[in-house]
């Protein structure tokens, strides 16, 4: 794990918010202001793999950019680069980065909640051992999702306080590239930034 900002002190608790950024979004934001009324810090990290989908759109340097930009004033935030692209991955890297004894919290929406707890990792049980080394923090998405009985003492539900679902990367690029209004589902200070990255050359 490369840290590109680091939030000073020790946290006992640390919200790790994993994401591809593509471009990052006030939902993002609004996750992570959530999540710091939970936890003492929250770490932004950018894999440099995915497990379920490859890099396409902006390159990895543009949303290193970005997410630096966006959280110039977003206080308790950590940017890093992982290696791992699964939670169980990032949440080692994050074991060793930060003193003994730190809980970890993951910190999604729903959608990512639901690709977790479902994925296939080639064994039973296998989400519940990953459970063990770190709990969720859920938004919802729409939907609230209610998790497997065995593992709602893992997963904890995050109110954001107001209706983010409509907010997404993939509406932000979409309404670019079909030149409808999209800044207000960007932060205010990545604005230009964003539009330098995704705006389509023109004739």
């Amino acid at each position: 794990m490369t840290f590109l900002r680091r939030a000073p002190g020790r946290p006992a608790a640390l919200g790790v918010l994993p994401g591809t950024f593509n471009p990052p979004t006030r939902a993002h934001l609004a996750l992570a202001r959530a999540a710091l009324a939970r936890v003492d810090e929250v770490l932004f990290i950018l894999p440099r793999c995915f497990p379920h989908k490859s890099y396409e759109g902006a390159s990895f340097e543009d949303r290193l950019r970005m997410l630096q930009t966006a959280l110039q004033d977003l206080p308790r935030s950590s940017l890093a680069v992982s290696d791992g692209g699964l939670f169980i991955e990032i949440a080692r890297e994050c074991r060793a980065a930060y003193p003994p004894g730190v809980e970890l919290f993951f910190v999604c929406g729903r959608d990512a909640a639901e690709r977790i707890v479902n994925w296939d990792y080639g064994r039973p049980g296998a989400i519940r051992e990953q459970l063990r080394e770190y709990q969720l923090l859920v938004a919802p998405r729409g939907d609230v999702w209610q998790p497997p009985a065995e593992l709602a003492d893992r997963i904890h539900p995050l109110e954001l306080g107001e209706d983010y679902h409509h907010v997404s990367a993939t509406e932000v690029r979409e309404r670019i590239r079909s030149g409808r209004p999209w800044r207000h589902l960007v932060p205010e200070s990545i604005a230009e930034l964003v539009e330098q990255i995704y705006a389509p050359p023109r004739d």
